[in-house]
């Protein structure tokens, strides 16, 4: 029992890293004013207990940081994926560039620090890690120091040194980045004067214009050009602008298909997008107020229903492939995917895990229901295969060396960049390459908070011994340097993306919170001002800010020894 408590074995070591988990973990759901670091209390508990003596195998440890950072970049790029190059349309460019320039931003501001206090780049690097929040970049950092210094001849001793001291200012700066950029968010909010229900009200407009959303019409066919006509001669090249979902012509309700003939008067129900609504209009007439129940009551022949496709053998196909209104009389209206609603156009290509909505005869749906799969349970089942063959892919990716001019050592993406790009093209590509990468949202949690739980307990336990000699000995300047590095930058690009391009203020709350790559001040942006619009645009910026952060920290790194 004693080496069980007080020993460096696998069981202690074990025990060691449950203990500091879970109880960080319990730490965490407390919040001050709102506001909870979350897991970083596992870092800071680990790194109390190791000061104290309690610390782990020193292989264990850095197995644990090592696989647990792999976990949680993983699932993130794979939940990140299927919307990452869609980001960088409508706005999403404006946004990608004003988190980029905070993160050279930072960048500059760490530079300068260092060349006027003379204090020691990696250990600044570490330092920046923490006012920005961003884990993987502590990771990557210590990953590409500790290969450097390998590769030169550098001691065990020397290296786990000065892992440790990065791993110190880290921890010293994170709760500055936090609370820094709250400060700069309400500072903001005072500076402009923002009103958040007027600001919530614009953003509502401006979403009834989406690309993405499906958008309900029921029209009167007025058009004597279209009288006596065909809907496929009609539609012609818009058929993947909208779908007509059903027709009353003479009180009888119907599923259209390519040879339904159209008459004058006949009234339809039309699924589309806002930008194609005044399309409609001018093609078959004007909207004609109708209720949804019109169409349902008066046919009851005809059945509305949501189908799971979990058949995975249709990833990658697209809609039209499917022949579905042809073969059996059903119409396709609406394709859920994460809990967006999309136009369920002909090429609009499918995936494991999406749902269609479907109209037309019990019979037919039924066929349908079979071919989709239909079977809910199915998506709890894990995908493992494509997972861990993604990881293998990316520690290859990440250990492939790029040479950039000047410096000396190549530079590695490393067990942090590697699999995070991996699974970035995974999520966005697996369905047009016929790879289901489909897991739950549960289950992706589950990966990610496993791994960062890991990582951050490893470092903590591997930090602790030298973390309280390193802030007496003029540590505690690394405070000033993380407040520097995080309210500059951040302000800076807050200032000038309200003022010159005019973003919204839950715009501004997800740019900012999404990169630094720091769910604590979206979560505090949300509870504080009551909406989860935030969210949006910090996954649109969160992509490209993790991989931009990783880099700068292995670009630092490798200055620092050049």
């Amino acid at each position: 029992m004693k080496e069980l408590f007080l020993g460096t074995g696998i069981a202690h070591t074990i025990l060691l890293l449950a203990f500091v988990v879970a109880t960080g973990l319990l730490l965490g759901r407390y919040k001050i004013k709102g506001v909870s670091i979350g897991t970083t209390w596992i870092l800071f508990l680990g790194i109390l207990l190791s000061h104290f003596g309690l610390r782990g195998d020193p292989t264990v440890l850095a197995f644990m940081k090592d696989f647990g950072l792999i976990l949680f970049v993983f699932s993130i790029g794979l939940q990140v994926g299927p919307g990452f190059f869609h980001s960088f349309r409508k706005g999403g460019v404006t946004m990608n560039l004003l988190a980029a320039a905070m993160i050279l931003g930072a960048v500059l501001v760490t530079l300068i620090i260092h060349w006027i206090t003379g204090e020691d780049l990696a250990t600044m690097v570490g330092v920046m890690s923490g006012a920005v929040t961003n884990t993987p970049g502590l990771g990557a950092a210590q990953q590409t120091l500790s290969d450097a210094m390998t590769a030169t001849g550098g001691t065990r001793e020397a290296i786990s040194g000065a892992s440790s001291t990065l791993a110190s200012a880290y921890a010293v700066a994170y709760p500055i980045g936090v609370l820094g950029v709250i400060f700069v968010l309400i500072l903001l909010k005072g500076i402009f004067k923002v009103d958040p229900a007027r600001e919530q009200a614009a953003l509502e407009e401006e979403e009834k214009g989406s690309l993405e959303s499906a958008r309900r019409m029921h029209c009167e066919v007025e058009n004597p050009a279209v009288f006596g006509r065909r809907l496929s001669e009609v539609v012609g090249d818009l058929s993947d602008k909208f779908v007509v979902s059903r027709i009353m012509s003479g009180g009888e309700i119907s599923i259209p298909g390519p040879d339904t003939v159209l008459h004058q008067g006949d009234k339809l129900l039309i699924v589309t997008s806002q930008p194609y609504v005044d399309s409609v209009r001018i093609i078959f007439g004007e909207e004609i107020r109708m209720h949804l129940d019109d169409w349902t009551h008066q046919d009851e022949s005809l059945v509305t229903r949501r189908l799971a496709i979990t058949k995975s053998s249709l990833t990658g196909k697209r809609l039209c492939d499917l022949h579905i209104r042809e073969k059996y009389g059903v119409s396709v209206t609406r394709v859920l995917r994460t809990g967006v609603e999309l136009v369920a156009r002909p090429n609009l290509i499918l995936q494991m895990g999406d749902s269609v909505l479907v109209v037309g005869p019990a019979a037919g749906i039924e066929q349908v229901a079979r071919i989709v799969g239909n079977k809910p349970e199915k998506l709890s089942q894990p995908n493992l295969v494509p997972i861990f063959f993604g990881i293998a892919l990316g520690v290859i990716f990440g250990s492939l060396p790029i040479h950039f001019p000047g410096i000396p050592q190549p530079v590695k993406l490393g067990l942090a960049g590697g699999p995070l790009i991996i699974a970035i093209l995974l999520g966005h590509f697996g369905p047009k390459w016929k790879i289901t990468t489909y897991t739950t949202l549960s289950a992706n949690m589950m990966l990610r908070e496993i791994g960062i739980s890991f990582f951050l307990a490893a470092v903590g336990l591997g930090a602790g011994e030298n973390f309280v000699s390193a802030i007496v000995g003029g540590g505690y300047w690394w405070i000033l340097y993380g407040a520097l590095i995080t309210l500059v930058p951040v302000f800076l690009t807050g200032l000038i993306a309200r003022a010159v391009f005019k973003l919204n203020f839950y715009q501004l709350c997800g740019l900012l919170s999404g990169g630094n790559t720091d769910p604590a001040v979206l979560a505090f942006a949300q509870g504080a001002y009551g909406t989860d619009y935030s969210s949006i645009n910090y996954a649109t910026v969160y992509p490209l800010s993790m991989f931009l952060r990783v880099l700068a920290a292995q670009l630092l790194i490798l200055f620092s020894l050049a």
